[in-house]
């Protein structure tokens, strides 16, 4: 019984002392209200593109932005390397299809979920650096690599909700089992 209060009255004892230090050591530092902006990429972009930002680009300036910001992972061409291929033939998913042959054209359903992504997380050592001009650019080159467009017109807030993924019908419920991967057995 002795041993429970001397643990209850050392863990009151740590956790005054941690109050005092909160006020006391003045660690960290506050953010300024431009920092608090370069982050806050908030609301996150919906299928329909309902929170796209403003801006534009082309698959040949995507171009340039690929291979500055993403070759050294995904390879020259998108093909994988120290990551995950972009690149891939829009092949259906089934069950047979190894996980490593997934890319944008043949698994991702939506353009739009690609310029959330590659926004928030890309390029991975720095994300977040990409303008939105840039992230249009990128999210274009990746597009027309993988067959989805053509690259005759700019990617932009109403273009980009329009581009039809060919994964799109992986959203299809399989009619026997009313799923949409009836062989995956979640636990």
């Amino acid at each position: 019984m002795r041993r429970k209060w001397f643990y209850v009255a050392l863990s009151a004892l740590a956790l005054s002392a941690l109050v005092l230090a909160q006020g006391r050591y003045q660690i960290g530092t506050p953010l300024s209200e431009q920092e608090v902006q370069e982050w806050n990429i908030r609301p996150s972009i919906l299928a329909n593109g309902v929170g796209l930002p403003p801006g534009q680009g082309t698959v040949d300036e995507g171009a340039k932005v690929y291979a500055t910001h993403c070759a050294s992972c995904h390879g020259a061409a998108g093909e994988g390397g120290a990551f995950t291929r972009l690149v891939s033939e829009p092949f259906p998913i089934t069950k047979e299809v190894d996980s490593v042959d997934f890319a944008i054209g043949n698994y991702w359903q939506y353009a739009t979920t690609l310029f959330d992504y590659t926004r928030r997380a890309m390029p991975f050592a720095t994300p977040g650096i990409l303008s939105n001009d840039e992230v249009y650019a990128v999210v274009a080159y990746i597009l027309y690599q993988n067959g989805v467009i053509d690259g005759s017109e700019p990617m932009n807030a109403q273009t980009l909700p329009k581009v039809q993924m060919p994964a799109r019908a992986l959203l299809e419920l399989d009619p026997n089992t009313q799923k949409r991967f009836p062989w995956i057995r979640l636990p």
